[in-house]
């Protein structure tokens, strides 16, 4: 067995397991921060909607297209002048987050709205028959009608932002893909390469697990 696994050096696996879990939870925190007003302001702008503004609604519609059709290798590269004017780097646990943002951020948007319009329309009416404002209606009935959606889609953009973040280790960006780079494909170490793919789909199954369980509890609520 240590034969097969001769060149994991453990330690440096758990660093670049902790850079990732930092990448991916940073990027996430600040995704749902962004995507979910954006979200909500994309839904209310919308046809037949409470703030129905077509104008808007498409200038708005086509930058979250843009970001999100944008390969998210090609991203990393064009945002380095971006992310060293920000954080002072391109490289490393701090440079990757910036394009993991930009990534994650819309498309949670697009999540966000498609939860919202699943919302039973009856409900934002009655609300609205009871002298509800729009602040009201979004806070009091469609976010928490929706919550069980929205729970769903940060567990897929937190899985996406795995992907994502293992990526960013082609630009050095730190992690469990940068080591991959590194030692498993650069220096051949096929055991170094297994390990981290391994590790990758552990944070993948535990991340869409602990996303089913909560979408549960909160769907029985």
């Amino acid at each position: 067995m240590e034969q097969l696994i001769a060149n994991v050096d453990w330690s440096e696996i758990g660093w670049a397991s902790w850079e990732t879990l930092i990448m991916v939870g940073a990027s996430l925190l600040f995704s749902v921060l962004i995507g979910l007003p954006v979200g909500v302001f994309l839904f209310l702008t919308g046809k037949r909607q409470l703030l129905e503004q077509p104008l808007v609604y498409a200038a708005l519609s086509f930058v979250v297209n843009v970001l999100r059709s944008v390969p998210f290798i090609i991203l990393l590269i064009v945002m380095i002048p971006v992310t060293v004017m920000l954080i002072g780097t391109s490289l490393g646990v701090a440079g990757a987050i910036p394009p993991l943002i930009a990534g994650g951020a819309p498309f949670f948007a697009r999540l966000v709205e498609t939860s919202l319009r699943e919302v039973d329309r009856g409900i934002i009416e009655a609300s609205r028959a009871m002298g509800a404002s729009v602040r009201q209606v979004v806070l009091g009935a469609l976010l928490p009608e929706a919550l069980p959606g929205i729970i769903a889609g940060i567990t897929v953009t937190a899985i996406t932002l795995v992907s994502y973040a293992a990526m960013s280790g082609v630009v050095g960006g730190g992690g469990l893909g940068d080591l991959a780079i590194r030692f498993g494909y650069q220096r051949f170490q096929t055991d170094v390469m297994v390990i981290t793919v391994v590790l990758l789909v552990i944070f993948v199954q535990l991340l869409q697990m602990l996303g089913d369980r909560l979408v549960l509890y909160f769907s029985r609520r």
